[in-house]
């Protein structure tokens, strides 16, 4: 699974947006909460599945789901007379044992519609398999499921627009079963540690595609204008990967060893499903050759769906992503790579997740902290070592806010509030920086051979962290405790203080390193320091384990650079006391992103004031990596005359001709900050390029020099304004002040989604506080508060309530000036917005 905030807002996006501290987000669990005390241990397993037969029909209109059902099984090890299986919020109609062809009716009870608990005809063996057939309706939409920062809701049947009222979005029905929701769609054993094969049949209007675990056996056609398509899976698998989706999608296929690799899309973005989806097959060799196990399902494929409750799914065969991957070609110019990094970590769940399943959601880091790594090796295969660099950098710090903010935990943990708990950027990005060390600590060909190992010893299995352990201890011979006691069964993190001294006499250099986190726990860390002198460059290993260590190095001269950590694979903070003139060596000499990027964050506090630094800064906007290219443009201090002029031209250059669209944005936004009119036909040619992000810059751009030009360029760019762009258009559009803008941020509001629906209610805010049509005005205002209370979260509702109430005091300035006609407009709308604010500062609308 990947993480892709919908309603649920992420910390670090929002306090960018509100420019609140991250600490008021704080989401720390009370430590006395007594489920904290629960040791949450691996399922106990009484009986075993075996193969899982569906055949379900659906009625859009009650949102229901018919199922039958054939599910069979066998006691695990005891003998035993029972089952019991979860079945949420159902009603069961029948409950039968199948012998030899025929039905017997089981004696069953159904506690809190939640549990099937059947009494079976006799005690079985565990060499005996038994079929129980169950006929059910599923009602997902009686469901009252808690979800979670990962995952916002469980009712695990989903069915989008029934009823085809709404014209902008298709119908669709969708299954999303991680963490334990296949259950609210099927009867099962709905634990992770289980495994079964399938048979999923599923009657449907004739004009509908399916899409659903392994391959279409069979499709036919019924005499009252339905299909029925049945798909099967002859390899066992976890019940919360079972899926199905439905709807009217165009399949673009693709092949990978003679196997089907297809791309369910709307049928609008059919022409760009293979620049979403194409490297797919790429993906499929590279994993396949690093893991020396190949993709092991009989077929790939990938379907977008519509409002969808999380960031994309590992489904067996049949990865669902959110509407957030679909884009055009001209979008994923802006993407950064973000949905190819979904494809990637999707993926890779087919081996670690799919084929290895952690046996415990305690255990989830066997699942996602690869899923996450993996997006790392992807990257570092596809676009070069410096993008996973800067893609694993990002994730990084994501932890540490996340540690910061809302209490640190172990990796593997026993104890949690909610199994949601478990989907966190501690076993998500955390997780994938311990890999990237351990990979670091053993060597790449030890790494993929224990991973290799891994797999073959559980495959189709359940496993814990330790047969993680365990396989690499087999591979390199060493006893791997230190590191998984540390990392894996421990929480937190080093932060070392380093300094440094240069003995002329004795021709030796010492680097002393202190643990200075506030935990008792001492770290064992080793690592590689480079030191660099008299123009050559010594590697030396070394191993940091007391509160205080000092290492000492033979050096004829004094070092340029003693660079601790020299990979920069530590999961650490740290405190470095030496000067601006290591940091402008290491910039230029240190080979790795992370070395340029530390070296250069120094230099950009000191570029005004010192000629070194600004040498560093100046080189960053020419770095080889458009990352950096970026960051260090948009880090230019351009009111100091020195920078200005030294850089302005490069600006130009790079704004015309730098290949990366984030880096030509980054021209264009520097250069438009000068509001000079030189730079007008700079800004004009750019508001042709290809990247929506470039145009929306230049276009903002342009107001500052040509407000007239820019506005009329605005209305022509309409038609075809996503993403950045439509962010510049709204922003020539609010300092206008224009009325007759207020379609267009209407629009802007109500196809945006996630983080950009918030930001466009923000604008759209503004606007309306400055527009005089009543009924357009209240309407808004009424669209603004139905997203509002979607969110059903105090900071987002005091934030709108605390942009709306200027907006209030606005419109009453307006009335009380105003006369006749227009005077009852402005009255009706201080009225209503009375209401609507009134109305949010109620607790349903503020719950967190």
């Amino acid at each position: 699974m990947h993480h892709q905030m919908k309603k649920a807002l992420s910390g670090a996006a929002l306090c960018g947006l509100l420019g609140w501290s991250a600490a008021t987000l704080g989401q720390q669990k009370d430590p006395n909460d007594p489920a904290l005390k629960i040791y949450r241990a691996s399922a106990t397993k009484i009986n075993d599945l075996v193969h899982t037969k569906l055949d379900v029909r659906f009625d859009y209109a009650k949102r229901y789901m018919y199922g039958k059902e054939w599910v069979t099984l066998h006691p695990h090890f005891y003998p035993t007379d029972s089952l019991t299986l979860d079945a949420k919020s159902m009603n069961i109609n029948a409950v039968a044992l199948v012998k030899n062809g025929k039905t017997v009716n089981l004696p069953y009870t159904y506690r809190d519609s939640l549990q099937l608990a059947i009494k079976l005809d006799r005690t079985y063996k565990s060499n005996e398999q038994y079929t129980i057939f169950i006929d059910y309706t599923a009602k997902p939409e009686e469901y009252k499921a808690v979800g979670s920062a990962a995952i916002t809701d469980a009712k695990g049947l989903y069915f989008i627009n029934p009823d085809g009222k709404d014209p902008g979005k298709p119908t669709e029905i969708w299954t999303q079963g991680e963490s334990e929701s296949s259950s609210v769609w099927f009867p099962t054993i709905d634990k992770s540690n289980q495994k079964s094969t399938s048979e999923i049949s599923m009657t449907v209007e004739k004009k509908y595609k399916t899409l659903s675990n392994g391959l279409l056996v069979k499709q036919v056609n019924n005499a009252n204008g339905t299909r029925t398509d049945t798909w099967k899976l002859d390899q066992p698998f976890a019940p919360y990967l079972f899926m199905m989706a439905v709807g009217d999608y165009a399949i673009v296929k693709d092949t990978w060893h003679g196997k089907e690799v297809s791309y369910y899309v709307e049928p609008a973005y059919e022409k760009y499903a293979r620049d979403i989806f194409g490297d797919t097959p790429e993906m499929l060799s590279f994993y396949s050759k690093i893991l020396g196990y190949d993709y092991p399902w009989p077929k790939y494929s990938q379907i977008i769906a519509r409002d969808y409750v999380s960031g994309a799914m590992e489904n067996v065969t049949a990865t669902l992503h959110g509407q957030f991957v679909q884009k055009t070609d001209r979008e994923l110019l802006d993407d950064d790579r973000e949905g190819n990094s979904v494809i990637a970590h999707e993926l890779f769940h087919h081996w670690f997740g799919d084929l290895a399943t952690c046996e415990s959601w305690s255990n989830l880091t066997v699942n996602e902290s690869f899923a996450d790594y993996s997006e790392y090796l992807w990257f570092e295969h596809k676009f070069g070592k410096d993008a996973a660099d800067e893609h694993g950098y990002n994730a990084l710090q994501g932890y540490f806010r996340t540690a910061q903010y809302s209490g640190d935990k172990d990796l593997v943990r026993f104890h949690y509030h909610d199994k949601e708990d478990m989907f966190d950027a501690i076993t998500y990005q955390k997780g994938g920086c311990i890999l990237n060390m351990l990979r670091n600590n053993v060597g790449d060909s030890a790494f993929f051979k224990s991973l290799n190992l891994y797999l073959k010893t559980n495959a189709y299995k359940a496993t814990e962290a330790h047969q993680l352990r365990l396989a690499f201890e087999e591979v390199t011979g060493r006893d791997m405790n230190w590191f998984f006691n540390q990392w894996y069964y421990g929480q937190g993190y080093p932060t070392l203080d380093l300094s440094y001294a240069y003995d002329e006499a004795g021709r030796k250099t010492s680097v002393i390193i202190k643990q200075v986190q506030k935990t008792d726990k001492v770290w064992e860390l080793p690592m590689a320091v480079d030191v660099y002198a008299g123009g050559k460059k010594e590697r030396y290993m070394i191993d940091a384990k007391h509160r205080i260590d000092t290492f000492t190095f033979e050096s004829a001269v004094k070092p340029d650079l003693v660079n601790v950590d020299a990979d920069k694979v530590i999961v650490m903070k740290k405190d470095d006391h030496r000067d601006l003139s290591t940091y402008v060596f290491q910039y230029f000499n240190a080979p790795n992103y992370l070395d340029r990027r530390e070296a250069l964050d120094v230099c950009i506090e000191q570029q005004s004031t010192n000629a070194d630094a600004r040498k560093v800064v100046l080189a960053a906007v020419k770095d080889k990596f458009e990352g950096l290219r970026a960051y260090a443009i948009e880090h230019l201090k351009m009111d100091e005359a020195a920078i200005k002029s030294a850089i302005a031209p490069t600006l130009v250059d790079l704004a015309k001709n730098d290949v990366f669209a984030k880096v030509r944005s980054a021209a264009v936004e520097q250069l438009g900050g000068l509001a000079d009119a030189q730079y007008a036909s700079l800004f004009e040619s750019k508001i042709a390029d290809r990247s929506y992000a470039v145009e929306g810059k230049a276009l903002s751009a342009l107001y500052d020099v040509d407000s007239t030009k820019a506005f009329t360029t605005a209305k022509s760019l309409e038609k075809d304004a996503k993403g950045d762009l439509m962010s510049g258009i709204a922003e020539v559009y609010l300092k206008k002040g224009d009325e007759s803008t207020l379609p267009f941020f209407r629009r802007h509001f109500e196809s945006a989604t996630g983080q950009e629906k918030f930001e466009a209610a923000a604008q759209y805010i503004v606007i309306l506080a400055n527009a005089s049509n009543t009924e357009a005005v209240n309407h808004g205002y009424d669209q603004i508060r139905e997203m509002t209370e979607q969110f059903r979260n105090k900071m987002v509702t005091n934030y709108i309530i605390n942009m709306l109430t200027p907006a209030l005091q606005k419109k009453q300035a307006a009335a009380q000036s105003a006369t006749g006609a227009t005077q009852e407009g402005y009255n009706a709308q201080v009225t209503h917005l009375q209401e609507i604010i009134k109305s949010l500062r109620s607790p349903k609308a503020a719950e967190e």
